[in-house]
């Protein structure tokens, strides 16, 4: 006989003594979730992040994940398209589409997005450096494809305070790299309302080694700092707060993520409400997206990364994100072969569609441990938001090395606890394999290196190269002064300058950035 599933109603809550200050779900301080209905009405993005070689191959993984029920894409771009460099730059030698797609001009976005409709679908950028640059790229394959930008949906990271912090794929110092980011913010609340102008990202703070405190309190700092830029430049914080997105991990310990992304949503209403006087309610609310924690994936025994990635996911959700990458079992050994991506996106549908999660909102709500862990972190993280503000703010505290300090011993924290078992990671402190098994991994060809140089170099033989050089020389010079840089930038993508020629221009303009060392 079939038993009937219980159901939990949103009016059931009356019966529950939960702590009024949370407030119910889709209301202010959205710590209980940011809408009223949450997945009951709809389930979050399923949002995989995939890049590799060239535009072509990873247009053929793009298509694959799409026809298997991804609802969202993810671009990751190879490190010399990240740091302003070209394929053909010497510096670039051997790192060519290895961590992600080479991107470096017009043409090869066009390839990426070949026979992709995105006028049906959601693409997220991971680009920092140069993500005016991939913006504008991307508006302009839209536009061929006859999308309006107005109609565009996505969202560039463009988060660079936290390179200096945790990542270091940065090129110019601060100040010309927030000059970018609020241009950012100013061209597309006009031309792409629907973009999402930044997302401000923990997910690599807490990659390089910081506590899940830290985590929320660095990023917070750097959002603070972004939004002060914004006013700064004369834009109204409800113009720009509502195309605020957010970028957090999900680690291994459970019930401490969920409480994270609780107090995440309280802290940030607060500060938008209390400290910027903003008015509009999504203003408030803070939208992020989740990848799982590649730090927590181990070479050994990687079978195991399964059962890791599914935990992490499930903090996820149960913590209410609105999308959701999960890696792949293989991506501590290499790039995820296509079968390991399917198993990481069935990971997501298997908890949306089989475990029942997604029928009550906020679901640990009311929890003594859920609301005392969520009252300790939101706690800690505003200790240090009042030191960081005592310091002059999230610059200042990158300038002294303050936060790169603060990860630094973090992670050292974390491996002196593995080394010594006050932790275990299974696999690799205890419970290990004399011999792991095997596991087919997947291999870039080098030869797509090869093929790129190769299209790059048809390109800047049939472009228009006086037209170039002109929009180049037009846009160092307006770098110079206090305009928009953003309709200077798309006029020298369309003309097919490079992300080189074009990083190389706002170089001249803005400088390099030469971090402090901090022992």
């Amino acid at each position: 006989m079939k038993t009937e599933q219980y159901i939990f109603r949103p009016d059931d809550l009356d019966s529950f003594d939960v702590d009024s200050k949370l407030g119910k779900p889709g209301q202010y301080p959205y710590t209980r979730g940011i809408y009223a209905d949450m997945y009951r009405s709809r389930l979050w993005t399923m949002r995989q992040y995939a890049g590799f070689g060239n535009a072509s191959e990873t247009n053929k993984r793009f298509r694959y994940l799409l026809a298997n029920g991804q609802t969202g894409l993810s671009v990751a771009f190879d490190l010399p398209t990240q740091m302003g460099m070209d394929s053909d730059d010497p510096m670039a030698f051997g790192e060519v589409g290895r961590t992600g797609v080479a991107i470096d001009t017009l043409a090869d976005m066009e390839r990426l997005f070949d026979a992709i409709d995105l006028s049906k679908v959601s693409t997220s950028m991971t680009i920092n450096a140069t993500s005016a640059i991939l913006l504008a790229m991307y508006r302009a394959v839209g536009k061929k494809q006859g999308v309006e930008p107005k109609s565009l949906n996505g969202t560039i990271q463009n988060d660079i305070l936290k390179e200096y912090e945790a990542r270091n794929t940065y090129i110019f110092p601060p100040q010309g790299s927030m000059r970018l980011i609020t241009d950012i913010f100013e061209y597309c609340r006009h031309e792409m309302p629907k973009w999402n102008t930044i997302s401000i990202s923990g997910y690599h703070i807490r990659e390089a080694g910081a506590t899940a405190t830290q985590e929320l309190a660095f990023t917070f700092a750097n959002a603070i700092q972004y939004v002060e830029a914004a006013l700064s430049r004369g834009l109204s914080v409800d113009d720009f707060a509502p195309q605020l997105s957010f970028f957090f991990v999900a680690q291994m310990n459970f019930f401490e993520e969920i409480a994270k992304f609780r107090a995440a949503r309280r802290i940030w209403a607060s500060i938008m409400k209390d400290r910027f006087n903003a008015k509009e309610p999504k203003s408030l609310t803070l939208r992020f997206h989740t990848q799982t924690a590649g730090s927590s994936l181990t070479q050994q025994q990687p079978e195991n990364n399964i059962v890791r990635t599914a935990i992490e996911a499930m903090a996820a959700v149960l913590g209410g994100t609105q999308s959701l990458h999960t890696n792949s079992k293989d991506e501590a050994l290499s790039l995820p072969t296509e079968a390991s991506a399917l198993t990481a996106l069935r990971t997501q549908q298997i908890i949306a569609h089989e475990t029942g999660v997604t029928q009550v909102v906020d679901p640990l709500g009311g929890s003594y441990y859920i609301e005392a862990l969520t009252d300790r972190i939101e706690s800690e993280v505003r200790d240090y938001l009042r030191r960081i503000e005592e310091m002059g703010g999230a610059i200042k505290a990158v300038e002294s090395g303050f936060i790169q300090k603060e990860i630094q011993n973090s992670a050292y924290d974390y491996h002196q606890d593995v080394e010594s078992k006050r932790q275990i990671v299974v696999g690799i402190n205890q419970f290990q394999d004399e011999a792991d098994a095997e596991i087919n991994l997947m291999k870039v060809d080098p030869s797509l290196e090869e093929e790129q140089v190769r299209d790059l170099k048809r390109i800047k033989q049939s472009r228009d190269n006086a037209l170039v050089a002109q929009k180049l020389e037009l846009l160092q010079a307006a770098a110079a002064g206090s305009d928009n840089l953003m309709p200077l930038i798309c006029d020298a993508v369309e003309a097919y300058a490079t992300v080189g020629e074009i990083s190389s221009s706002l170089k001249k303009a803005f400088g390099k950035f030469r971090p402090v060392v901090t022992v």
